[in-house]
């Protein structure tokens, strides 16, 4: 085949080029060729397409994420006065104290993940660590925010298994322990799972490094893997379209992982940033060479010219285009003074790590690729790295959304259960779904205390984790999204995402700082869908402000939908807090007989959207429970005074299934059951089964009673003692008892069953 040099563009200006097949619509290759002053070669659009692509380009979603620049908290709020490093670089970077700062970032591998589940998961894990190592940090943690179609549908036993698999097998050969996260099913991921990935990462703050190219002279070295045709227009064009019915229209190879070469990576990273070797990094992940070149240009001070027949092969068959599109795994890019490039390919060397020179910065403006001696890229970096297009896509109101929020879950349209028996009874359907039944099947195959660091993982509400051995400083992190609360009303399900996740975080003791989101919704192409996105984004933004809990940075996905059928709109938030000393950390767990129980916050009537609901009538209608983020802020002041101070000794937030659920939890993780009682005016079955926020139950040793109920009461915090930490039961005085063995029996082996 005859090389596409710019040349040959140049005296061939009517060649006919496959855009629509690489995903560029035909106004964008109008910009294309506008910006160039001619057409462009094969390698160039290669470049444009991938780094176009909504996954890389926020095309449909940036003019919405703005508000989380425009509305992020001021100065003087500890969530700002944190802030190190925010949105735009690889992940955002937050002073935790103590000379140590914390970097953290959640993100999607989901359409790849359906096509190869093992290796779409393995690789998603893959790299959201090397973007956390590419800030400078050592990883230390991974969590994994999952959802499923039904739990009974063939396909979640094809793509759950695997998908466990690997997100365990990659974070357990990289020795980072997995500390929490979520599993949902529900029919609307059917054919669309979504695998979100986080990853923690920490250092110093003089350590914090960036992505940028500048200097002169300086020069260009790829490391780590080999460069193969795994994964080509995978994340980037694969995550940027539609399924049908029977799957995606175009099959791009998945990418391909090896968690040992990434430790090796790891490590010889580390070293190189311990020498002080590298002016600017950038990890190769969506979109491959074609990214991380831009980027590094196009925020550096000046051009880059790369010499693309030096990069390593694993198949020396693939045309430049290719090769610039590998999303091939385990590799970086860094810029090095030429001073230090023996060194740094001496460390390399040391680690069994490749690295090859394959270019330089230049003092022009402009990224210039050659193969074999032949320009075949002669662009302005950053219109392919961030002057992409800009939709302002249309959006409305469904005309469904009224309908669904007026078919609300009373007890004239879902029968309640009327007596103690048909309690007991729901409360042990709750139990046993498989949205709530416990996840140890999954949990168990992931490593949760590897490096010896592991303060909380699962179940707790929390995943902590101790960064200090001397001082026990520590971090915290939580991960929520509800969907069926976002699709009721996707501003205030957007905020109740955040809120629970804030309250996870307080209820172990640590102060919420900052938040990374995930941002998981159908076709930006449908108006309801982006009507869903903008009002979601707009809830969290305002939400963050009042919370004081900056946006650091994520990810968009879109196109998660098969046909028409779009997913419910998915924003899953992650909030990271800081515990000055984590043997102070409250865990869920009832542990010792005797102490009191509280719940805080106020019970109503609120059941849209809730878990008694789905499970019990099969039905999502009304509106979710609203949100008092001013409360929010108070319940998490409290939990975290009260965990400070020994004022209690267990907490677990209210969400999911109510205070009958968190009762169970907290029962069977610290085998310990409970008495309680109704409070007098209260319906008993909203006193089990609302999902009220802005709540905590907490158990409070007696010796701390006074001290807690003064706390709370010169505060403003509602609060109820409604029991007592005792015996082998749940007993609901005056409605039902059931056992914990019963609770037990219910609660575990649900997932093993419906994967068998």
């Amino acid at each position: 085949m005859t090389l596409d040099t710019v040349k040959n563009a140049e005296q061939t200006p009517d060649s006919a080029q496959p855009w629509a097949e690489l995903g560029l619509k035909e106004d964008e290759y109008t910009r294309i060729r506008e910006i160039l002053g001619r057409r462009p070669t094969g390698a160039e659009l290669a470049m444009y397409s991938v780094m176009w692509s909504e996954h890389c380009s926020y095309k449909s979603s940036k003019v919405h994420l703005k508000q989380f620049g425009e509305k992020k908290p001021s100065a003087g709020t500890a969530g700002a006065d944190a802030m190190l490093v925010g949105i735009g670089e690889n992940a955002g970077v937050v002073d935790v104290g103590q000379g140590y700062a914390v970097t953290f970032k959640v993100e999607s591998h989901n359409h790849p993940s359906y096509i190869e589940p093992y290796q779409g998961a393995a690789t998603g894990i893959g790299g959201i660590v090397r973007d956390i190592l590419a800030m400078g940090a050592r990883p230390v943690a991974v969590m994994d925010p999952l959802r499923f179609g039904a739990a009974d549908h063939p396909d979640t036993r094809r793509v759950l298994p695997g998908i466990v698999a690997g997100i365990g097998g990659y974070g357990n050969c990289l020795g980072l322990p997995n500390i929490g996260g979520e599993v949902v099913f529900d029919p609307c991921y059917q054919g669309n799972p979504l695998v979100n990935a986080l990853c923690v990462g920490v250092m110093k703050h003089e350590d914090i490094h960036l992505a940028q190219a500048s200097g002169a002279g300086n020069k260009v070295i790829l490391y780590g893997a080999r460069t193969g045709g795994d994964g080509i227009g995978g994340v980037s064009v694969l995550a940027s379209e539609t399924f049908d019915a029977t799957g995606p229209a175009k099959r791009p190879a998945v990418q391909v992982g090896d968690p040992f070469q990434e430790k090796l990576l790891i490590e010889c990273t580390l070293e190189i940033f311990a020498e002080k070797l590298v002016k600017g990094i950038q990890d190769l992940g969506g979109a491959g060479l074609s990214c991380a070149t831009s980027e590094l240009a196009s925020a550096g001070s000046g051009g880059m010219r790369i010499e693309l027949d030096t990069v390593p092969l694993r198949d020396n068959t693939l045309s430049p285009e290719e090769i610039l599109m590998s999303e091939s795994q385990e590799r970086m890019c860094a810029i090095v003074e030429p001073g230090k490039v023996d060194r740094f390919l001496e460390i390399c060397e040391k680690w069994d790590v490749i690295a090859t020179v394959i270019g330089e910065v230049t003092d022009g403006e402009r990224l210039e690729i050659f193969w074999h001696g032949e320009l075949v890229v002669d662009v302005p970096p950053r219109t392919v790295a961030h002057e992409g297009p800009t939709y302002q896509r249309p959006y409305a109101r469904p005309s469904w959304q009224d309908a669904l929020q007026a078919d609300a879950p009373s007890a004239s349209r879902l029968a309640r259960p009327a007596d103690g028996d048909a309690l007991k009874a729901d409360l042990l359907k709750v139990v046993g779904s498989p949205n709530q039944a416990s996840k140890a099947w999954i949990t168990d195959q992931y490593d949760r205390y590897v490096l010896g660091n592991t303060v909380l993982s699962s179940p707790e509400d929390s995943g902590m984790i101790r960064i200090d051995e001397e001082t026990n400083l520590g971090v915290s992190v939580a991960t929520d999204g509800n969907g069926r609360y976002t699709k009721l009303d996707p501003y205030t399900g957007a905020q109740l995402a955040l809120a629970e996740a804030y309250r996870n975080v307080a209820a172990g003791g640590a102060k919420p700082l900052a938040v990374s989101d995930c941002l998981n919704f159908g076709s930006p192409e449908d108006p309801d869908v982006m009507w869903q996105f903008a009002e979601a984004t707009r809830g969290l933004a305002d939400a963050c402000l009042v919370l004081g809990t900056p946006v650091t940075g994520g990810n968009v996905s879109l196109y998660n939908q098969t046909g028409e059928t779009a997913i419910h709109p998915t924003p899953v938030v992650a909030v990271l807090g800081v515990i000055d000393d984590v043997t102070r950390r409250t865990p869920i767990g009832f542990a010792e007989p005797g102490q009191l129980i509280y719940l805080l916050g106020d019970t109503t009537d609120e059941l849209g959207g809730s878990a008694w609901s789905q499970v019990v009538h099969d039905h999502l209608g009304g509106l979710p429970p609203k949100v008092d983020l001013e409360r929010e802020r108070l319940l998490g002041e409290i939990l975290i005074a009260a965990s400070r101070d020994g004022m209690i000794d267990a907490a677990h937030d209210l969400s999911d299934g109510g205070l009958g659920m968190a009762l169970v939890e907290s029962c069977l993780k610290g085998g310990v059951g409970a008495r309680v009682v109704v409070p007098e005016g209260l319906d008993p079955f909203v006193f089990l089964f609302s999902e009220s926020a802005g709540r905590a139950v907490v158990a409070v040793p007696r010796s701390e009673e006074v001290r807690f109920n003064d706390m709370c009461g010169a505060r403003g915090l509602p609060v109820a003692r409604i029991g007592v930490v005792d015996g082998e039961s749940l007993d609901v005085q005056g409605q039902f008892s059931v056992s914990l063995a019963e609770l037990k029996d219910a609660h575990t082996g649900v997932i093993e069953a419906l994967l068998a």
